[in-house]
């Protein structure tokens, strides 16, 4: 009641039949508010004051009683505490972290991506041979392995050597009991922003798929900051991104170094990035919370879990098969249907030109607004059922090739995308854009399940996009992002 819990009131009300203005219900919690308030207890902090008193004399009561022989491991734990969680360095060593998984997934996807590529160009050549010794019709076999299967080799070797590298890395630190720090040190500035602490871990969960962070919100009771997690959640890079942001930064970064050093600065650039997402959060939360979804942020009460050695087996079946395969074949559910539709685009012509050509041409005086061109605004439009095509899509439409191209050689792509015009500026647009880039089909649909509303699916996918026009159409926004990062 102290608390303002105004369903608790309305509760007892109700059940007991009572006329909260005849016995001055609200005069006496008044008093004492103004009792507590003269001792430095206010609302907010009410909770806080609570559970750190209970706290308190738990411990007080278990050391005189107790006689635990995980005592010294517990006084590790805490040592370990004051540095991890401590305003110093908990954030500095929390960026470290994703830093370190960031460049682990740059350096050790190459080599494997380029092996199933390969797989699949093998695989590919044999059906080739199959549909020519059945004389299929050539748009049949365009439809189909120019189309469906090539699509499907460019989600498995694009996609799955990062998911498993990241994914093990990232259910590592949860295994490891990093998570719930991570979610102490960033709740100070969700609570700021008018939601809940919760949203860091449905934000943590965002960074593997955009859909899994939308369902994970139901761990927040509060229905106004569920909707905030909700809305939010595609700010951060989701897995299907990470491919894409990784080929431009590698790009970018080789284009003016070409040393040992190029793979951590490459990861520096898409944790700078990451760093944007998270102040994008932030600050749309708290333009929502005084706006459309206005109300005062819960309290968020967190147990550290003890420090344990992480399990290997149950973080590679974790990782592996409850999210690597999940993801992996969400996206192809999607993305292989999207590929015939895209190979028709790209195949059908009217007057010599492709329907590709066209939506691109009708689409470059407003890419240009924000420093973009069609094709690249085509390529995101298109890649909607699945992040992971926006780029073979895009180098399809400036190769006008009739089909899906996969390039594993980050400086033909590179030698590609400056052909066509592209400028540091462009890089860093394509990237921006592609951080703020409106959620995939899947998570939009999520969204409209967990919600039992197209409306918020609507604002879900509009929110980004202003914010992505703002963004890319004033570059005074890159200076002041610049100076918050030198800042930080």
């Amino acid at each position: 009641m102290l608390d303002d819990n105004n369903k608790i009131i309305e509760n007892i009300k109700n059940s007991l039949n009572l006329n909260t203005d005849e016995i001055s219900l609200y005069n006496k919690i008044q008093e004492v508010k103004d009792i507590l308030l003269e001792n430095g207890i206010t609302t907010l902090n009410l909770k806080n004051n609570i559970i750190s008193s209970i706290i308190l004399r738990s411990e007080e009561i278990s050391s005189k009683v107790s006689n635990s022989s995980d005592s010294n491991k517990n006084i590790k734990d805490i040592k370990i505490d004051k540095i991890l969680t401590s305003k110093k360095f908990g954030i500095p060593i929390m960026l470290c972290f994703l830093g370190l998984i960031f460049w682990l997934t740059i350096t050790g996807a190459n080599y494997p991506s380029k092996l199933l590529s390969n797989f699949f160009s093998n695989i590919e050549i044999q059906l080739l041979k199959l549909f020519d010794f059945i004389n299929s019709p050539s748009w049949l076999t365009g439809l189909f392995i120019d189309g469906a299967f090539k699509t499907l080799g460019w989600i498995v070797s694009v996609m799955l050597p990062p998911m498993a590298i990241f994914f093990p890395l990232f259910t590592m630190l949860e295994d490891l009991g990093y998570l719930p720090r991570i979610a102490f040190n960033l709740d100070k500035y969700f609570k700021k922003s008018g939601c809940s602490g919760k949203q860091s871990l449905t934000m943590c969960m965002g960074f593997g798929c955009n859909a899994a962070g939308v369902t994970g919100a139901r761990i927040i009771d509060s229905s106004r900051e569920k909707l905030l997690s909700i809305l939010t959640n595609s700010f951060v890079p989701c897995n299907g991104k990470f491919p894409f942001l990784i080929c431009i930064s590698s790009i970018l970064i080789g284009s003016f170094f070409t040393n040992k050093f190029t793979s951590i600065l490459s990861a520096f650039l898409v944790l700078c990035l990451i760093v944007f997402g998270i102040f994008m959060t932030l600050i749309i939360s708290k333009i929502l919370s005084k706006t459309v979804l206005k109300g005062v942020p819960s309290s968020f009460i967190l147990e550290l879990p003890p420090y344990r050695k992480p399990q290997m087996s149950k973080i590679i079946v974790r990782s592996i098969f409850d999210r690597t395969l999940f993801v992996l074949g969400r996206a192809i559910l999607v993305a292989v249907p999207a590929g015939i539709v895209i190979w028709l685009f790209s195949n059908v012509s009217i007057n010599d030109i492709s329907i590709l050509s066209y939506i691109a041409n009708f689409l470059n005086p407003f890419a240009k607004l924000i420093g973009l061109d069609g094709y690249i605004l085509t390529a995101f439009i298109l890649g909607i059922p699945a992040n992971e095509i926006v780029l073979p899509i895009l180098l399809m439409g400036y190769m006008n090739a009739g089909t899906l191209v996969g390039l594993e050689d980050y400086s033909t792509i590179g030698t590609i995308l400056f052909q066509n015009g592209w400028t540091v500026i462009t890089f860093i647009n394509v990237m921006i854009f592609s951080l703020l880039h409106f959620p995939c089909a899947t998570t939009i649909l999520t969204i409209k399940k967990e919600t039992n509303s197209w409306k918020w699916a609507l604002l879900s996918f509009a929110l980004p996009t202003i914010c992505r026009y703002f963004s890319l159409s004033n570059y005074e926004f890159y200076i002041f992002f610049m100076s918050l990062l030198l800042k930080l």
